[in-house]
């Protein structure tokens, strides 16, 4: 399951396959709220069909408004700002008095964009960069732990890929839900499971599969502050290796599967057995994922990843406020 902005991409260059004129618009700065962060994509069709979103939807008409017209035959790239003054704010639908800029690309054999998704669909996480006044790509590969889109008098560049790593112990159907979905909130995706019997047959495009023992996988994965790691094998011999792993590393999220009885089981296992300390224990998200009420696999998924964006908004500061990101 791709995120939206890796769909407008593969949606453009589709349209550009079939010989079609498109315009990629990139938000580049905004001022007070908006509803899309920076970074975010909508390509236009020359006959007005629209993928992705920078707006509630005022925006976009406006852009296809101004594509049917003709205003939007561009030669370079050329940066376009909405709601400048409270009257246009309201206009265009930025709640909060938000502004909003867009930098609209109008696409072609220089934007390098098949190469671009054939990197994307091998995982790596890549840094773009626009000419201005040329409209020429250049493709690089990103730095860790670099997600930020600089916009100056000459160029333009910004990171596509997985900003975000989950590390999953134990290949099953909540695994299969749980992967998919990650992958569309921006997740680079590796399952783990030595277990034979479940590995077989067991294939998710854009998925990393290894079947070697948790605790060296977890070691070799690396955690930091973009990765989470989820438990779900309910095999202690399996499970417990990665937590003691994961939860001595700077993970952002580290959770287990089990209801409250297993959970101090582990906990009282954890601190036995591999002498973890009551704060690396107070790391452990468990039972797993927001109480939603879930019970099948991908409700529980469902609950994984809602609690995984809520601590990983927090941890990266405060949330946007309800009444302007809507």
């Amino acid at each position: 399951m791709d995120n939206l902005d890796l769909s407008v991409l593969r949606t453009a260059a589709g349209w550009r396959a079939e010989s079609r004129r498109v315009v990629l618009g990139t938000i580049t700065r905004t001022w007070g709220s908006a509803p899309r962060p920076v970074g975010s994509l909508v390509a236009v069709r020359d006959d007005g069909l629209i993928a992705g979103s920078v707006s509630g939807g005022c925006i976009e008409d406006d852009l296809i408004a101004q594509l049917r017209a003709g205003s939007l035959t561009l030669s370079a790239p050329t940066p376009l700002r909405y709601g400048v003054g409270a009257e246009e704010a309201r206009r265009f639908g930025l709640p909060c008095g938000g502004t909003l800029e867009l930098m609209l690309e109008p696409l072609g054999p220089r934007s390098a964009l098949d190469e671009l998704l054939a990197r994307l669909e091998r995982g790596e996480r890549v840094r773009r960069t626009l000419e201005l006044a040329s409209g020429a790509v250049a493709l690089g590969a990103a730095e860790a732990g670099v997600d930020t889109l600089t916009l100056s008098d000459t160029q333009l560049v910004s990171h596509h890929g997985p900003a975000w790593r989950l590390l999953i112990i134990g290949a099953g159907s909540m695994s299969d839900y749980l992967a998919r979905m990650a992958q569309a909130l921006d997740y680079g995706v590796t399952i783990c499971d030595p277990r034979e019997e479940y590995t077989t047959g067991f294939d998710l495009p854009g998925v990393t599969l290894t079947r070697d023992m948790p605790d060296d996988v977890v070691q070799a994965f690396k955690p930091d502050g973009a990765s989470a790691i989820v438990a779900l094998t309910h095999d202690p011999k399996l499970d417990d290796l990665a937590l003691m792993e994961a939860l001595r590393s700077e993970a952002f999220y580290v959770g287990a599967i089990g209801s409250r009885v297993n959970q101090a089981k582990r906990r009282a296992r954890l601190a036995e057995h591999f002498d973890l300390t009551p704060p690396q224990l107070d790391r452990l998200h468990g039972p797993v994922g927001l109480n939603i009420g879930a019970r099948t696999p991908p409700e529980i998924a469902l609950s994984i990843l809602a609690e995984m964006t809520a601590v990983r908004y927090r941890a990266g500061g405060p949330a946007v406020e309800a009444g302007c990101a809507l």
